[in-house]
């Protein structure tokens, strides 16, 4: 085991919203392809940046967690970026550990080399699967596709997992939503998240008002939970 087996920026001991149902530690693994305008994680995206933390903090950490610990989650940034993420998983899994992953699908040839390895996926989708809408919203239009693919292996890979898509107002409208619904639903997901944006530093002119109206739309609401067999609003 080495010490620069994964570039971590950082890790956070103690969760219980990160895996469900399960008290987690999350590491936020270094570099992300994409430029989310919403983004909470900016200090992350550059993967030439060595993080603060290392292989032998989070193994250090994780040996005085047993017990208290149920799982790991690989969190980013985009873990799916950093090719020693199976040893990784394996390492954290020989340990006792479940082991679960945050992810925007971007690298979906990553996610199925790793998927039977998983207890637990978040899969972030961003905008409704199209070419123009995932420009807008990652800065990076061909990507879709992987995201589309990630997807499917997801889907047929049997484990449990959530989709969510964090509601920014600048990029997404009431009807944005309707529409990544309607695919989702298509291809087969059964739980479902929106997640409340809350206007990052740079954002000087979104108001409450503005990331509130997903939720306060009734109709809007009662969609979501007719299509899917789990449904929440995360405010």
């Amino acid at each position: 085991m080495t010490e620069n087996l994964l570039n971590i920026g950082d890790i956070e001991k103690f969760s219980i919203v990160d895996f469900p149902s399960k008290m987690a530690v999350v590491v936020f693994m270094q570099g992300c392809p994409w430029r989310c305008p919403f983004c909470y994680n900016q200090s992350l995206q550059n993967p030439q940046i060595e993080g603060n933390a290392s292989w032998d903090n989070l193994r250090h950490l994780l040996e005085h967690r047993k017990g208290m610990i149920d799982a790991v989650v690989f969190s980013g940034g985009e873990p799916l970026l950093q090719n020693n993420l199976p040893q990784a998983i394996d390492e954290v899994r020989a340990m006792g550990f479940a082991v679960g992953l945050h992810t925007g699908g971007y690298r979906p040839e990553m996610l199925k080399q790793i998927l039977h390895k998983l207890d637990w996926v978040g899969f972030d989708i961003k905008a409704p699967l199209t070419v123009e809408h995932y420009k807008k919203a990652t800065g990076n239009a061909g990507d879709v596709a992987k995201v589309k693919e990630s997807l499917q292996a997801l889907l047929e890979s049997g484990i449990h997992f959530e989709c969510r898509t964090t509601c920014d107002p600048r990029l997404l409208d009431i009807k944005d939503i309707y529409a990544i619904a309607d695919e989702l639903a298509d291809l087969g997901v059964q739980e479902y998240y929106l997640q409340k944006y809350r206007p990052i530093v740079s954002d000087k002119t979104t108001q409450d008002s503005d990331c509130e109206k997903f939720f306060q739309d009734a109709a809007l609401q009662t969609y979501l939970q007719q299509k899917f067999a789990v449904y929440a609003a995360r405010k």
